[in-house]
């Protein structure tokens, strides 16, 4: 019987948390490493140029966060299996990663052996959510919320958040977006109008809240 070699990328930007995700996998036979890193747009890009079978992704990442890299890469390779590893578990971020076609769902407290049962649970084409994650679930359905102001905001939308949040300069957001200064200004413009929000430190505030960016607290 011929066996099947997946290709597997790591995206997650806690460097120890990374190293012992790739040693986990390298040591299944079935698997090979094709790129980690942990940076979100250096990730997509990666997951873009080798297509893997199978991605473990944190959703809170530099330069593209994990939600972004999610709608992307389904967008684009929909047969890549996708695990999120986070520790984020808020009902907002849960519900957007469903919807965007998340394959299975690990909270960063998770123990070596659930974190194996949902690598290759998720490899094989099974889907695999963490405790939280289920419960968080349930609410969900017995409780769906109208969508929201996050809900509402388009990729880009939520792109410039992010890049606001990170204390680019609104010319620096305009370089890393192949945009144009004045784009990029109308872009924040908009978000700001959107939300309700009048200020950077409360645009801060909200990326956080979102799993948009990260703080020491959320490492």
């Amino acid at each position: 019987m011929v066996k099947v070699i997946k290709k597997v990328i790591v995206i997650e930007d806690q460097t120890i948390l990374r190293d012992l995700i790739c040693r986990l996998l390298e040591s299944y036979p079935t698997f090979k490493l094709v790129g980690s890193t942990g940076d979100g747009l250096g990730g997509y890009d990666l997951c873009l140029k080798h297509q893997p079978d199978l991605l473990v992704l944190d959703v809170m990442l530099p330069n593209l966060n994990g939600m972004e890299v999610l709608n992307r890469l389904k967008s684009q390779n929909p047969q890549t299996r996708v695990l999120v590893f986070s520790a984020l578990t808020s009902s907002d971020v849960v519900r957007k990663l469903i919807e965007s076609g998340v394959d299975g769902y690990l909270e960063k407290d998770a123990g070596l052996e659930e974190m194996e049962k949902a690598v290759n649970s998720v490899a094989n084409g099974q889907p695999y959510f963490g405790p939280r994650v289920i419960q968080v679930m349930r609410e969900l359905m017995i409780n769906p919320k109208e969508s929201g102001s996050f809900e509402s905001l388009t990729s880009r939308e939520r792109e410039i958040i992010q890049l606001v949040a990170e204390s680019n300069s609104t010319k620096e957001i305009a370089v890393k977006l192949s945009i144009s200064v004045r784009t990029a200004d109308t872009h924040r413009s908009n978000v700001m109008k959107k939300l309700g929000i009048h200020d950077v430190a409360g645009l801060t505030r909200y990326a956080i809240a979102h799993g948009l960016v990260q703080t020491e607290e959320t490492l």
